[in-house]
């Protein structure tokens, strides 16, 4: 599990960046304000599909992390299966940590 996503999560929820759950992303995909998308592990598989398919046809980059319980948490909501992220610079921070725990290491520079 990776804090340092969860808490770059928190971070953006607290500065206002964050949409969270189905009809608030979906909206802000639709309107592109959404800048990164995160989908939970255990949401369901037409959730998986619907976002993905809806970030696809608008190049919107998304990542499928966490679960439902975790990422309500780091938001301060109950369960959410989808986040939004608004801000560019929280959505390419998010990336790149999420990008080096799934390559199994850390980035030393």
């Amino acid at each position: 599990m990776s804090y340092k996503v969860y808490g770059m999560i928190g971070l953006a929820q607290k500065a206002g960046k964050v949409v969270t759950g189905e009809e608030g992303c979906a909206e802000a995909i639709k309107k592109g304000k959404s800048k990164l998308v995160i989908i939970a592990e255990n949401s369901s598989d037409n959730t998986k599909k619907k976002f993905m398919d809806m970030c696809f046809y608008r190049n919107i980059p998304y990542i499928v992390f966490g679960t439902k319980e975790l990422l309500g948490k780091y938001t301060g909501k109950k369960n959410r299966a989808v986040l939004s992220i608004r801000d560019k610079n929280f959505a390419t921070t998010i990336k790149h940590l999420y990008d080096q725990e799934s390559n199994g290491g850390e980035l030393f520079v």
